[in-house]
């Protein structure tokens, strides 16, 4: 059996999945704002699992990480700093465990859902924005902390990070409510233009066989694709060709199944 933790900015998901990778048993709670809270509360959830012994663990926390010392450094939606949270969770897991960004899980995942397309840029929209490039099949270590969402763009006249006008946080802070409520075509096509703007960047540089939008935001992919295809064909250039753009397959579980691919991965 496997351990995976998917840690998010407002909900902790703790999980044990098989040894095919299917889930067997699984727990939430909100997260704690305070780390030494949090690690209660995680102790608390992993032992309500009817597993006790598990080949290895992984975790996908929402940060910048020290990974040769298993260290959360940053965390953006989390009041924590430099945690050694690969030694803490190993403490309370009790067997290896192996520390990653969770948007580069949840792109782990979905490269694995991936057919025939070697490179796969991952990008989850939610709260912020997350990014993840997998190359067959594998974290690509050179761009293992790279934070597509924290780009520079110019927007409105001044520049913002993507993430400050493109995430789902920002959508609802303009028309105060989500994504899923809403219907209207002129709202639908400025969110697709504000994705398009970072996107279309992300592509030029990455050169990506297929795009895949995971996240709140992508869960919706069908209400703007369209809208989302026609700005990116506006951006268009002879230099760039324009990969398939799909919306993630497991949405709302691709961090946990990337815990589990990447716990294999390192530990077999």
């Amino acid at each position: 059996m496997y351990l995976g933790i998917d840690v998010g900015g407002t909900k902790t998901l703790v999980a044990s999945l098989d040894m095919h990778g299917a889930v067997q048993e699984q727990f939430r709670f909100p997260t704690p704002q305070n780390y030494a809270e949090f690690l209660t509360e995680l102790s608390e959830h992993v032992a309500k699992l009817s597993t006790k012994d598990f080949k290895a663990c992984a975790i996908g926390i929402p940060a910048l990480i020290d990974r040769q010392h298993g260290i959360g450094k940053a965390f953006p939606h989390l009041k924590w700093h430099n945690v050694p949270i690969h030694a803490d969770v190993e403490h309370i897991a009790k067997c290896p465990v192996v520390v990653e960004n969770d948007a580069k899980l949840a792109g782990l995942s979905e490269a694995m859902l991936v057919k025939h397309q070697r490179k796969v840029l991952y990008v989850t929209i939610s709260t912020g924005i997350g990014t993840a490039y997998i190359v067959d099949r594998q974290i690509d270590p050179e761009l293992a902390n790279n934070e597509g969402g924290h780009m520079l763009l110019e927007h409105q006249g001044v520049y913002q990070r993507w993430e400050d006008f493109a995430s789902g946080g920002a959508i609802f802070r303009k028309y105060d409510k989500p994504l899923s409520d809403i219907d209207d075509d002129r709202s639908l096509r400025a969110i697709a233009r504000n994705i398009a703007i970072g996107l279309i960047d992300l592509i030029a540089v990455l050169n990506p066989d297929i795009v895949v939008l995971g996240g709140s935001v992508g869960t919706h992919y069908d209400k703007y694709g369209d809208f989302l295809d026609e700005y990116l064909l506006r951006y268009d250039n002879p230099m760039i060709q324009l990969p398939e753009i799909k919306a993630a397959e497991r949405p709302e579980q691709a961090v946990i199944f990337g815990c589990y691919d990447l716990a294999r991965q390192v530990y077999g």
